[in-house]
C-alpha cells in the first residue's frame, strides 16, 4: 500500500508540474512548445479548448503507440490525458487568465521556469508505469524501436511536431526552440534523481 501511495504521488505531482509548466510557457508568449503550439493552432483554427485537443490527440496517439508496439492500446492513458487537459484549461482559463506579462525579461523568466517544471514533471510521473501520457510514451516507443537515448528520442519527436505546428500556424518563437531542444536533456537530467528518490521511499 505504501509503495502504491508513493508512486501515485509521483504520478499526480508530475502531471501537476507538467500542466503548470505548459501553461507558463504558453502565457509567456514567446512561443509554445511544439506539441502545445500544435494544440493551440488546432484550438484557434477548429475551436474547442487547448485542453480538449490535448485529450483528442492523446487518444489518437494511444492507438498509434499500440499499433507500433503490436500491443493492446493502453486506454488507461486516457486518464492521464484527461487530467493534463483539465489542468491546462484550469490554469489558462481560470487561474492565470487575468495575468498579463509585458516585460521581456519577466516573460523570459516565466518561459524558463515553465520548461523546468515540464522536465521535472515528466521525469516524475514516468516513475509510474500507470497511464503514461501517450505523447511521452511515444518517446519510449521510439526509444525501444530505434535504440536511441531518451534524450535523442524526445528531441527528434519534438522537432517533427514543430514542423507540423509551424505549417498550421501555431505560436512559434524562440520559446518553441528552447522547449524542442531543452525538454529531452532535462528529462534525462531529472530522471535519475527522481528514480533514486522514488526507490528510497517506495522500497
Amino acid at each position: 500500500m505504501k509503495n502504491i501511495l508513493i508512486i501515485s504521488a509521483f504520478y499526480l505531482l508530475g502531471l501537476f508540474s507538467l500542466s503548470f509548466g505548459i501553461s507558463l510557457i504558453i502565457k509567456a508568449g514567446l512561443g509554445a512548445g511544439p506539441w502545445d503550439a500544435f494544440f493551440v493552432a488546432l484550438s484557434e483554427n477548429l475551436g474547442l479548448t487547448v485542453g480538449s485537443w490535448t485529450f483528442i490527440v492523446g487518444f489518437l496517439l494511444i492507438l498509434i503507440n499500440g499499433l507500433l508496439l503490436k500491443e493492446r492500446p493502453d486506454f488507461s492513458a486516457l486518464i492521464t490525458m484527461f487530467l493534463i487537459g483539465s489542468f491546462i484549461d484550469f490554469w489558462l482559463l481560470i487561474a492565470l487568465s487575468g495575468i498579463e506579462l509585458n516585460a521581456l525579461p519577466f516573460r523570459s523568466f516565466i518561459l524558463i521556469t515553465g520548461i523546468l517544471f515540464c522536465g521535472a514533471g515528466i521525469a516524475s510521473y514516468l516513475q509510474s508505469s500507470f497511464a503514461r501520457n501517450p505523447i511521452d510514451h511515444s518517446m519510449i516507443v521510439f526509444h525501444k524501436l530505434t535504440g536511441k537515448s531518451l534524450s535523442f528520442s524526445k528531441t527528434f519527436l519534438e522537432v517533427m511536431i514543430l514542423i507540423i505546428a509551424f505549417i498550421i500556424g501555431g505560436p512559434i518563437g524562440i520559446g518553441t526552440l528552447l522547449v524542442a531542444f531543452g525538454i529531452g536533456p532535462l528529462i534525462q537530467f531529472f530522471y535519475k534523481p527522481m528514480t533514486s528518490l522514488r526507490t528510497k521511499y517506495a522500497s
